[in-house]
């Protein structure tokens, strides 16, 4: 029992690394950003590419496909995300679902729909204390996603752009009033998303198979994280990450994995009637 707790913790690192692109996205822009999925597909098969034909491990890859994909981000929000920013939500589904639809038609085109799964050297490897065995790459995925919540967290607390963003979901009216380019800075925040959906993506790859349309499950379990831990807290989406993957893990021993998925979602469902706002939302 001790040795699922403890997978599930390191499996939930990298879930909350997974919705931070999204729970970043959504409080700042209030775009639920159904793409998140495709994106994180994405990060997974450049990391891939760059292993396969590069042979670069997937941790050396990673921040080439974060900086890819912040770029795709930021050019996708300038020219398509931003017409519909400020529509009604029904219209920024719509606009990110049909973004979503076709990044994986294009995945599915230029990679196939075959299963792909990135194994770098250390794959098989372990680590054993007393009766616990550790795979070394969901140690390895771990601390990567913690450290770079860490310093999402730092970014958005002690540099200039990341107090612009906080500012701009705080109170847009006053951002504006203040000569913060909101404009700009709506593009930033996408490009962030869409990077840390890139590595999240890469660490995804050393963990499951993926194939183009593992999109849809990304973004589900990305709502699910946002929903249970909270918006409007930067803590949120880490507590939440945690708590899912520790939930899916008891609950793939206890009732096999064929209900991982609807352990998820019942919690979804039970916090929401319990703690709408989330275990570490505010009350709006």
């Amino acid at each position: 029992m001790y040795e699922t707790i403890l997978n599930g913790l390191l499996l939930g690192g990298v879930y909350a690394l997974m919705a931070q692109g999204m729970a970043l996205v959504w409080g700042v822009m209030n775009v639920v950003n159904i793409a998140h999925g495709a994106l994180i597909v994405l990060g997974s098969y450049l990391t891939l590419w760059a292993f396969q034909y590069w042979g670069l491990d997937p941790i050396i890859a990673m921040p080439l496909s974060m900086v890819a994909l912040f770029v795709f981000g930021y050019i996708i929000q300038r020219t398509l995300i931003n017409r519909v920013v400020r529509a009604e939500i029904f219209f920024t589904l719509l606009v990110t679902f049909g973004l979503e639809i076709l990044m994986m038609n294009l995945m599915a085109w230029g990679w196939t729909v075959d299963p792909r799964r990135v194994n770098p050297s250390y794959s098989f490897s372990g680590f054993s204390f007393g009766p616990l065995t550790i795979p070394l790459v969901r140690l390895v995925t771990f601390f990567v996603a913690i450290a770079i919540t860490l310093l999402l967290f730092v970014f958005l607390q002690k540099t200039q752009t990341g107090r612009a963003i906080r500012a701009t979901a705080q109170d847009l009216d006053a951002a504006r009033l203040s000569g913060i380019p909101v404009v700009q800075i709506y593009g930033i925040t996408y490009g962030i998303g869409a990077a840390l959906a890139a590595a999240a993506g890469s660490l995804m790859a050393m963990l499951s198979s993926f194939t183009p349309y593992s999109g849809g499950p990304f973004t589900l379990k990305s709502f699910v994280i946002c929903v249970l831990g909270g918006l409007g807290n930067a803590w949120g989406p880490l507590v939440g990450g945690l708590v899912l993957g520790v939930v899916e893990e008891v609950s793939s021993r206890w009732l096999g994995s064929t209900y991982r998925d609807a352990v998820s979602f019942g919690l979804l469902v039970l916090i929401l009637l319990v703690r709408p706002s989330g275990l570490l939302g505010r009350r709006e």
